[in-house]
């Protein structure tokens, strides 16, 4: 088992306001609004270096949807920054009307997303945005693992031609991906080669699969652990690739189960190659109070359900 070390815990959110700020370093064309959450998307750096190209919605992010879609009309590359459950529960209509039917070229920038938002309860730890935003027709879907990734996702969407979301988390997390590494949409990443089973995680539960993958080789089973940061497009080559060599899978997201990564892997396998498959994520309910970690373990998010489900799934081989 490959090792990887954290060089630190630091929040996604974070990543992704230095990401923006590079961003628009790099692009006068990138702008950025956001609904009354400047501090909580770490949007401060981008909005005191380039003023004239912020703009504040206020809490209306309808209007800040419909806003940003307008201005792409004149080159501009609007990244529209609040939480996930505003982000696309609130304003569906819009982003389907007016981003991905029209095309338009906006970056939704969605953070908190996810039950690790913690305290703030369910009402806010919105599990399905994954899959409202993957049935878009033209919309493309991130979903990075780490502060590093996120920065070189946030700058990479800035590069991209089309509509994204861009979803990511207020909890630190553990940071062990390269610090200038080059981000690829719709390119899967290779954290471990192995031969008894793939893992598939994306998001926070990517560290979960690599400590998971640990425990995993110290029982004898060699695990092959994918990173997959884009959930669409969706790298069908890599997955089949893996799976045709490991006869078996595990999936692992911070999601619902329906509509989730693992729906799509599970969808791309039923149609090429037919595999045993269990999935790690929220069955069908709501999130609820309490620390990032009490939940990830009551809802049985975490590296030791990995491990029963990789023993499970290898049972049935």
């Amino acid at each position: 088992m490959k090792k990887y070390i954290s060089t630190g815990n630091k929040d996604t959110r974070s990543g992704f306001g230095v990401g923006l700020l590079e961003a628009g370093k790099k692009n006068e064309n990138v702008v950025a609004m956001c609904a009354d959450l400047i501090g909580s998307l770490k949007m401060d750096a981008f909005v005191a270096e380039f003023p004239e190209r912020f703009f504040q919605a206020g809490i209306a992010e309808a209007n800040m949807t419909g806003v940003a879609a307008g201005m792409t009309i004149g080159g501009k590359i609007p990244f529209i920054g609040t939480f996930a459950a505003f982000a696309t529960g609130r304003v569906y209509d819009q982003i389907r009307q007016s981003v991905a039917y029209s095309n338009k070229n906006v970056k939704i920038a969605a953070s908190h997303a996810g039950l690790t938002l913690g305290e703030d309860g369910a009402t806010h730890q919105i599990l399905e945005d994954i899959g409202l935003m993957k049935m878009l027709p033209n919309m493309v879907v991130i979903n990075p693992c780490d502060f590093n990734q996120t920065k070189a996702a946030t700058i990479a969407v800035a590069e991209y031609e089309g509509p994204v979301y861009l979803r990511f988390g207020r909890p630190s997390v553990a940071n062990f991906t390269p610090e200038n590494q080059k981000f690829e949409i719709g390119k899967a990443l290779m954290l471990n080669e192995g031969a008894d089973v793939t893992i598939f995680a994306t998001g926070h539960l990517v560290w979960e699969a690599i400590q998971a993958g640990e425990k995993l080789a110290e029982k004898g089973i060699d695990a092959e652990i994918i990173n997959i940061h884009t959930i669409k497009p969706l790298d069908a080559k890599a997955i089949l690739k893996s799976v045709k060599k490991t006869n078996c899978v595990v999936t692992a997201e911070e999601h619902m189960l329906n509509g989730g990564m693992g729906d799509s892997i599970a969808q791309l396998l039923s149609r090429n190659y037919p595999t045993p498959i269990e999935m790690i994520g929220v069955n069908d309910t709501f999130g609820e109070s309490g620390t990032p970690a009490q939940l990830l373990e009551k809802y049985g998010l975490n590296a030791e359900n990995i491990i029963k489900a990789v023993e499970k799934v290898i049972a049935r081989k």
